[in-house]
């Protein structure tokens, strides 16, 4: 990422200098910038010593202890008034620390949430700067000269103050890993209903052109086409079924719990990746059940119309989730985050673009003070009409044993959240008696304990 977010900047008219400890990275960097102005060093001092001032200087390293390792090395070289760019997954609670204690030393810290991946940093990512808005104004014309354009617009924006930033693109990552799993569950339950990888390319191809268009849909559609060099099979049908995270979900859920905001098909999909895991184990479980079925018949055309719709209000769902934790963290931090602003920056360049993001950024231009998603006019009746899919697909699901975690919390959510009334009248009067935590009553004010055991 370091690499082509260097060939980006150069391709737009900045002069570049690239530091890698690593001969051979640097070499390759110099041998794909041949005739830009793109220089390479070897060591900070040498990176600072090609830079003009005042140094804009750009991270792009796996999070955790090295972060700080080059924050430094950097801070003897520099000067009052120049720039460090955490861009990197960076936890925010890391970039808090690391923002409070640059405060007095004079040099400016901004935490950037980067998304898009290689071709992403390439051609144009989505980028989520944090700080303070001085910082972010000095380097605004550069992110968004390389940033990834949705309607003629920068994909790119200050998010808010001190580690908003890379707490929004966390919540992104949360996201993703909802829509992931449940792009994987659908794809289980196509597989069970006897679609071939040939047909199901075809039909998230399809997918892909109509409500459901986003970068995760389309990606798949073409990995269902990709064959295995070595054995010429379907490539996806040769990868072993363990899914590895890098610890954003994870963060997402823990950030979540901490704020009582409650993100269930974020929590399941982080849940699914530590069980898909337990490979060995899940394979020995198996043998001991016979409840799984591979094969079912089934109306394809039905199945694949319950999945479609099922899918937009899983996706639909995951947003909701995110957007409230957003929200939550911002009046919690004074992050001082402009939903409107998260979302229209989502819609290029990023990981969990989709043609959704258009619908969601109008929802709250029409409505700034919005409180969830799901009540917004341009969702409330798609939501409303889709739901009996999602029951349909969770009806297939426990038929044939097809795990489908992710569309269940996100249909539990929305049932709940919808309900005026729910069963936690129940856990209270059972709180009250074993440890006189006291109720609510619904027909006067106050706190009220009873002797239950009477």
């Amino acid at each position: 990422m370091g690499r082509n977010m260097v060939l980006n900047l150069a391709d737009h008219g900045f002069e570049v200098c690239g530091y890698d400890p690593n001969e051979n990275q640097r070499q390759r960097l110099e041998e794909e910038a041949a005739g830009k102005p793109v220089t390479s060093a070897g060591s900070l001092q040498d990176l600072v010593n090609n830079l003009q001032s005042p140094k804009i200087i750009m991270m792009l390293v796996p999070a955790g202890k090295i972060v700080d390792a080059v924050i430094d090395g950097l801070l003897p070289l520099l000067q009052k008034d120049e720039i460090i760019i955490d861009g990197g997954n960076s936890h925010f609670i890391d970039t808090e620390r690391r923002f409070q204690s640059l405060k007095t030393s004079g040099i400016h810290f901004i935490g950037m949430g980067v998304s898009g991946g290689e071709e992403g940093a390439r051609n144009g990512p989505s980028m989520m700067p944090g700080g303070d808005k001085e910082s972010y104004e000095q380097v605004k014309n550069i992110l968004e000269s390389i940033a990834a354009k949705a309607e003629g617009e920068p994909c790119v924006a200050y998010m808010g103050n001190t580690a908003a930033g890379h707490y929004v693109k966390m919540v992104h990552n949360g996201i993703e890993y909802a829509m992931m799993q449940m792009i994987s569950e659908v794809y289980s339950l196509l597989k069970v209903s006897g679609f071939s990888n040939d047909e199901l390319s075809t039909v998230f191809g399809e997918w892909n052109q109509g409500e459901l268009q986003s970068f995760l849909v389309e990606i798949t559609s073409l990995i269902f086409n990709k064959k295995d060099e070595e054995t010429g099979k379907d490539l996806v049908d040769m990868i072993l079924d363990r899914a590895q995270q890098k610890g954003t979900g994870l963060w997402t859920t823990q950030s979540a719990l901490e704020l009582n905001v409650p993100t269930p098909t974020i929590d399941i999909a982080v849940t699914m990746r530590y069980l898909s895991a337990l490979k060995a184990e899940r394979v020995k479980a198996a043998g001991y059940f016979d409840y799984h079925k591979t094969n079912i018949a089934t109306d394809k055309e039905a199945i694949k119309t319950i999945c479609s719709e099922a899918l937009y209000f899983g996706f639909a769902i995951a947003y909701t989730q995110g957007i409230k934790l957003i929200q939550a963290a911002s009046a919690t931090s004074n992050y001082e985050i402009d939903i409107k602003k998260v979302l229209k920056i989502w819609r290029g360049g990023c990981i969990i673009r989709s043609a959704m993001l258009n619908d969601l950024h109008e929802a709250y231009l029409q409505e700034p003070d919005l409180q969830i998603v799901i009540t917004s006019p341009l969702f409330s009746k798609k939501l409303s009409e889709k739901r009996n899919s999602v029951a349909a697909l969770l009806k297939t699901s426990l038929d044939t044993g097809t795990p489908a975690a992710a569309y269940a919390s996100a249909l539990n959510y929305f049932d709940a959240y919808t309900s005026a009334q729910l069963s936690a009248n129940l856990i209270q009067a059972q709180r009250d008696f074993f440890g006189a935590h006291t109720y609510e009553r619904i027909d006067k004010e106050g706190s009220f304990h009873s002797n239950w055991a009477s």
